[in-house]
């Protein structure tokens, strides 16, 4: 008779290194948190795609500042963000955060005050320098993504981390949005959404500038305020100044 065998594993646990974006808080005002979610993101309520973050609340640790988390996360999700730990809290506020369904993120926690704490921090620094290998984040080149068809009316492209090129003309209703730079060499007629995750140096590029929408760095302008005379229509540059957008021929 055969020796029975092990029965294969179903599943396995391991550990993994993710890494999150960080939505940092630096109000515990929501009313004021959702008008200038809404002035930055209101064009863009789709831009996020669920991506999961971690809210940081180190500004706040030091106040102890009262986070109402389920009407955060609540005004979170309306953006297609996905509120899944905290960081940087007072036990107050992790309490909080875990009562609304948040885990702790590694170093959650804000710190003691130092004049108790500086000689505990000193050798606990000795015995990482000693004992623990140094990792170095290798920064990774931003992603071009390039669209060579036209896009019709509810259509929307996203190059997310890096420049968006488009050969071909973006129509009425149409949407493009990077967190870089885009580049349009064909007539620019939709929305056209450059920096979107705050990049101040993105530029937007057009043959033909005419858009209904523009906007760098959630600073925009819509055909409420009609281009100058010396870039509707014509091949053009867009690029933030403060706070303020230029318009620049390209000749």
């Amino acid at each position: 008779m055969p020796a029975p065998t092990a029965a294969p594993a179903l599943f396995d646990v391991k550990s993994a290194s993710l890494t999150l974006e960080a939505f940092v808080l630096k109000t515990g005002n929501l009313t004021a948190l959702a008008q200038a979610l809404d002035e930055r993101f209101g064009a863009t309520p789709d831009l996020f795609n669920g991506e999961p973050v971690v809210i940081d609340l180190t500004h706040l640790a030091s106040l102890d500042v009262a986070v109402d988390f389920p009407a955060l996360i609540g005004l979170l999700q309306k953006y297609k963000l996905k509120p899944v730990a905290v960081r940087g809290t007072t036990r107050k506020q992790s309490d909080a955060a875990q009562a609304a369904g948040l885990v702790e993120a590694p170093d959650s926690h804000a710190a003691p005050a130092r004049v108790e704490t500086v000689e505990v921090v000193r050798e606990v620094v000795r015995e990482v320098v000693r004992e623990v290998p140094v990792e170095v984040e290798v920064p990774v080149a931003a992603t071009t993504l390039i669209i060579d068809k036209p896009l019709r009316s509810g259509q929307q492209v996203y190059a997310k981390g890096g420049d968006l090129i488009v050969t071909a003309v973006v129509n009425h209703g149409a949407e493009v949005i990077a967190d870089g730079s885009i580049h349009v060499y064909a007539p620019l007629r939709g929305k056209a959404i450059a920096g979107a995750k705050g990049n101040t140096q993105a530029r937007i590029f057009a043959t033909v500038m005419e858009p209904e929408l523009l906007s760098i760095a959630g600073t925009y302008r819509t055909t409420d305020n009609p281009l100058p005379d010396s870039v509707r229509g014509k091949p053009a540059q867009i690029r933030l100044d403060g706070e303020r957008l230029v318009f620049e021929p390209i000749s």
